[in-house]
């Protein structure tokens, strides 16, 4: 049951307990900072707040939040050097599957684009990212296993130079945001990246699953003090996610959403819709 219905058949017909909103928006992912301004604006309305205004107020508030008229990807560059976008997040949010997803949803529009296999802690994910490349007809650049990461994106850079490509992205290994020397490897993998290019990586996203809830807000925040994000690509949403997440992690760190993955296959991923996610995600789910 999603957000909205969840705050109308819990509030229909009966006076709106403040506590209990306060803790059905927080388990619904929004956030303590988020769910206060929700509350405080509806107790500062005059008369009886009922439960169609409380889920209408919310509606209006995550609209506002998550409304973003920017494209969820840069246009290729006019100086024909790439795009480059850094892909990061921790293990099990499908971070390689995105990445080989957005590869294809750039193709498909007529980009070219080079991928680089950055995750060289994982064999499996060296191998993965290989079959993705070569079902999708996409250049990969990777080394051998437990590899120079930084030098992998290095290379991958100089090929999308030489070649013209429009976009290079890179997949870094999955990581715990806790973890203090593999977020400083991404500072390292920033900066060798940029020595190609003062201004690159000019797009680093974190992949976060809309099932794991709070926690995906937890990993967006540390991860945002590495690599100041600028998008974040969302996964599992066909499955039980609320997607309460995304609306925090925009709200409190100012990090859009860009993509959402729905599905196993390469065309299972498209470009965030601020108002399609809020009728899908938070009413149905």
């Amino acid at each position: 049951m999603g957000l909205f219905s969840n705050i109308l058949n819990r509030f229909k017909g009966q006076k709106v307990d403040w506590d209990d909103l306060e803790e059905t928006l927080v388990t619904g992912d929004l956030g303590i900072r988020l769910t206060t301004e929700i509350v405080d604006k509806l107790q500062s309305r005059k008369g009886k707040v009922d439960a169609e205004m409380v889920a209408e107020a919310c509606r209006e508030e995550i609209v506002e939040i998550l409304a973003d008229e920017a494209d969820p990807i840069p246009p290729p560059r006019s100086d024909g050097k790439p795009t480059v976008i850094l892909v990061a997040g921790v293990n099990g949010v499908g971070k390689t599957t995105s990445v080989a997803k957005l590869a294809y949803f750039l193709k498909k529009r007529g980009h070219s684009v080079v991928l680089a296999a950055a995750d060289t802690f994982r064999a499996a994910a060296i191998e993965q990212l290989s079959i993705w490349a070569e079902r999708i007809d996409v250049p990969l650049v990777k080394t051998q296993y437990e590899g120079d990461p930084s030098a992998v994106c290095f290379d991958a850079h100089q090929k999308a130079i030489a070649t013209g490509a429009d976009y290079l992205i890179c997949d870094t290994a999955g990581r715990l945001h806790t973890r203090h020397n593999l977020m400083e490897e991404l500072k390292k993998i920033q900066r060798t990246i940029a020595k190609q290019d003062e201004t690159a990586p000019h797009e680093r996203w974190i992949v976060v699953d809309a099932t794991t809830g709070s926690n995906a807000h937890s990993q967006a925040k540390e991860f945002n003090k590495a690599l100041d994000l600028t998008g974040t690509i969302v996964t599992k949403l066909d499955g039980s996610g609320k997607g309460g997440s995304v609306v925090a992690i925009k709200h409190d760190l100012g990090i859009p959403a860009r993509f959402i993955g729905t599905g196993e296959k390469e065309g299972d991923f498209e470009a965030f819709d601020s108002a399609k996610f809020v009728d899908l995600s938070l009413i149905h789910i």
